[in-house]
C-alpha cells in the first residue's frame, strides 16, 4: 500500500498549456485513493500556440510540420513536467502525459483514430522518469472512442453517490460521465469553450470571453441558436465523441452565413454560450440526472454556468471543488490516475463509457535513466476512489 507520488500533463482542446498535477495515489484493496499535492498551467508559448490552431481543421499540417510540432510540444511538456516535480517537492515516480490532441478522427459515428502530439521521450529525458504516455488509442483499436476517458476517475469517484449522476467537464469540448444509472455511460456533448473561445479571438484579439462579460452584454438570438442546433452530432446515439475538427472556424462560418443576416459580436457571443448550456442540458436531462458535478475551465465563466443552471431548472449543478477534487485540475489528476493504473496493470477504461469491447491497460511506456522496474500487477481492480485532503492550490 506504498502512496506513488505521479505528475499529469494534459492540453486540452482550447490548446492554451499544459496543465499539470502532481499528486499521490495508492491501491487499499479495490478502494484507490488519490492525495492532490499541487497544479498549475504552464502557458504555450504564443507562437507555438499559433502554430497548433493553424494546424487544425481546416487548415493544412505538412509532415515536416507535424514532425515540428510534435517536439515542440513534447519539450514544453516536458518543461511542464519540470515544474510538476517543483510542486512535488522535487521528487517523483512517474509521469503520465495525455499530450495535445491534434485531431480525432470520427467517421460514421465510430472514431477510425485519434492522434495525440507531444513526443514523451523529451519528458523523459528531461526528468529521468518513465513516462506513460499515448493513452487513448489502445481503447479506440479495441472499437471505442478513446475519449471521455473521464469516465474512469468519475465512476470511481461517485460511486457512493446518489444517481443517476452527471460529471461535467467543460473544456473546449464538454463531456458528462453517467454514474449510477442503468449503465456506465460517457460521451462528449458537443462544443464546450470552443466556439466561445473562437468567437471572443475574433472580437478581442484575446481567446477567451472573461467572465462572461461579452456574452452577458448581448442577447441570444434565437435564429442562429437553431441553426446551430440542427448539427447531427447532437442526434448521434452515445458513446460518441468530436472535436475542434468539426466544431470549428469554418461550423461558425457556415452557420453564420446560412443565418444570411448580420449579428453583432455580444450577440454572437450570448447566442454562443447558450448553445454550450443547452446542449449539455439536454444531455444531462436525457440521462435523467438527479445532481450534475461540473469542472474544467468552463465554471470559471459565470454566465455559461449561470445558464446551465437555468437550463436544468431543478437539477442541483454542483461544481467539482465542493467534493473534493479542484475543477481546474481535474483533467491533469485523471491523467495522473490514468498512469497509475497503467503502472500498476490495471485497466483504464470503461468500456461502457467509450464503448470499447472490454477493460484495456492503456498507454505506452517510455523508460526514464535507469532500468524500468514496475511494481506486481495489482490483484484487483479498483471500484472506489477516495479523494484525501491536500493541497489543491
Amino acid at each position: 500500500m506504498d502512496w506513488w507520488r505521479v505528475l499529469g500533463l494534459i492540453s486540452g482542446t482550447s490548446m492554451d498549456g499544459v496543465d499539470v498535477a502532481a499528486a499521490e495515489l495508492r491501491l487499499d484493496g479495490e478502494v484507490l485513493e488519490l492525495r492532490a499535492l499541487g497544479s498549475t498551467t504552464v502557458p504555450y508559448p504564443a507562437e507555438l500556440h499559433r502554430d497548433l490552431l493553424a494546424a487544425l481543421p481546416p487548415g493544412g499540417c505538412s509532415a515536416a510540420e507535424l514532425c515540428r510540432l510534435d517536439t515542440l510540444v513534447g519539450q514544453h511538456f516536458a518543461t511542464a513536467a519540470g515544474v510538476g516535480l517543483d510542486l512535488a517537492d522535487g521528487r517523483a515516480d512517474l509521469v503520465a502525459s495525455l499530450g495535445q490532441t491534434l485531431y480525432h478522427w470520427v467517421e460514421d459515428g465510430r472514431a477510425r483514430g485519434t492522434l495525440q502530439i507531444g513526443q514523451p521521450a523529451w519528458i523523459a529525458e528531461a526528468t529521468g522518469l518513465p513516462v506513460v504516455s499515448d493513452l487513448r488509442a489502445r481503447d479506440v483499436a479495441a472499437g471505442g472512442h478513446g475519449a471521455p476517458l473521464a469516465g474512469v476517475l468519475d465512476a470511481l469517484w461517485l460511486a457512493d453517490e446518489p444517481g443517476p449522476g452527471v460529471a461535467l467537464n467543460i473544456g473546449g469540448i464538454a463531456n458528462i460521465t453517467v454514474v449510477g444509472g442503468e449503465r456506465p455511460l460517457a460521451y462528449d456533448t458537443g462544443p464546450g469553450n470552443a466556439l466561445i473561445d473562437l468567437a471572443a479571438a475574433r472580437v478581442t484579439g484575446r481567446p477567451q470571453d472573461t467572465d462572461g462579460a461579452i456574452a452577458a452584454s448581448g442577447t441570444v438570438r434565437p435564429d442562429l441558436l437553431g441553426v446551430l442546433l440542427v448539427d447531427d452530432h447532437y442526434r448521434q446515439a452515445p458513446p460518441k465523441s468530436t472535436g475542434k475538427e468539426r466544431f470549428n472556424a469554418a461550423y461558425l462560418d457556415r452557420a453564420l452565413a446560412q443565418l444570411g443576416t448580420d449579428v453583432a459580436d455580444a450577440d454572437l457571443l450570448a447566442t454562443l454560450t447558450e448553445l454550450t448550456a443547452r446542449t449539455v442540458a439536454d444531455a444531462c436531462r436525457a440521462e435523467g440526472a438527479v445532481r450534475v458535478v461540473a469542472s474544467g475551465g468552463g465554471v470559471r465563466n459565470p454566465v455559461l454556468l449561470a445558464a446551465l443552471r437555468r437550463q436544468l431548472d431543478d437539477v442541483p449543478v454542483l461544481v467539482s471543488d465542493e467534493l473534493g477534487l479542484p475543477a481546474d485540475s481535474k483533467e491533469a489528476l485523471l491523467t495522473a490516475l490514468l498512469g497509475f493504473l497503467t503502472w500498476h496493470g490495471a485497466s483504464g477504461n470503461t468500456p461502457g463509457t467509450t464503448g470499447a469491447a472490454g477493460p484495456r491497460l492503456l498507454g505506452s511506456i517510455t523508460p526514464g535513466a535507469g532500468p524500468l522496474r514496475m511494481p506486481a500487477p495489482a490483484d484487483r481492480q479498483p471500484t472506489r476512489l477516495r479523494v484525501q485532503p491536500g493541497n489543491t492550490a
